[in-house]
Formats: structure tokens, sequence, C-alpha cells
């Protein structure tokens, strides 16, 4: 999948337990927009109701040359497209384990926008500290094995 925009700060904030990979349904000015690089996924993330998955509060900017500019709302909910078995596992496992689903990124694969999507569970502040000191030690040791 080439990647269009990451949500970093996901990896700062949550633990990521598993990924899975999704389409989005999406309009035709909406796609042009995603594919230009127009989509902040900052504080987003997946709503599980009557069986279907939503991208809830991704900002998708108006594309500029579209018509109906009017009554476009970038901020509105957007269904998944997973097959059933995938949808099922995390239905059970969010709800089992009191995960959350995040969106990581968004990119194509084979000319369609996907969209990937993790189970994780939220970092408490001493486990953003820990892992931020896993961190500089690592990029230490690199550094001294550089030279």
């Amino acid at each position: 999948m080439k990647i269009i925009a990451s949500n970093r700060r996901v990896r700062h904030d949550y633990e990521l337990k598993e990924k899975f990979e999704a389409g989005l349904v999406l309009s035709g000015p909406e796609v042009k927009s995603v594919k230009a690089g127009h989509i902040d996924m900052k504080g987003s993330y997946v709503s599980i109701r009557q069986g279907e998955a939503f991208l809830v509060k991704a900002h998708i900017s108006p594309y500029k040359q579209a018509m109906d500019l009017d009554n476009y709302d970038p901020e509105a909910e957007r269904k998944l497209l997973l097959h059933r078995k995938e949808l099922n596992r995390l239905i059970e496992e969010s709800q089992s384990q009191r995960l959350t689903i995040v969106p990581t990124a968004i990119g194509l694969s084979r000319g369609r926008i996907k969209l990937e999507i993790a189970l994780a569970r939220g970092k408490k502040l001493y486990d953003k500290r820990e892992s931020k000191k896993q961190q500089t030690m690592l990029r230490d040791a690199r550094l001294e094995n550089t030279k």
C-alpha cells in the first residue's frame, strides 16, 4: 500500500495490537481530495453500529474543482468496507478486551483507497514516558554503533 497520509499520533497515544485493511465508501470529489493528501485523521476513530463500521471525525477537505460544495460536510461519517469475518473479529475483540479501533494510515492499493485500522489499547502517561525512554535508548545505541 502506498501511504498517502498517516496518523502518527496513534503510535504515541495507543499500544497497537493488530492491524486490518479496510476500504472506504467515498464520493468522487472526496477520492480526488484524499489522493491529493487533503485528509486529517487526528482524533478520528472507528465506530461500530448495527454490524457496520464507520470512520468518525476524519476531516476530508472539499475538492476545490467540485461543483457541489455548499452542502458538503468534511467530517461526515464514512462507511468502512470489511469482510464479515474481519468485522466480527473487530467487534468481538474490541468488546471483550476493551480495545479501541483507530485509523493508522490511508493509502492506495491497486488504485483503490484503503484505510489501515488497528485494534489498540490507550497508553497511560507513565507508559508514554517509558516508550519515549526506550526510543531514546535505541536511538543512542544506533548512533554508538555507527561511530
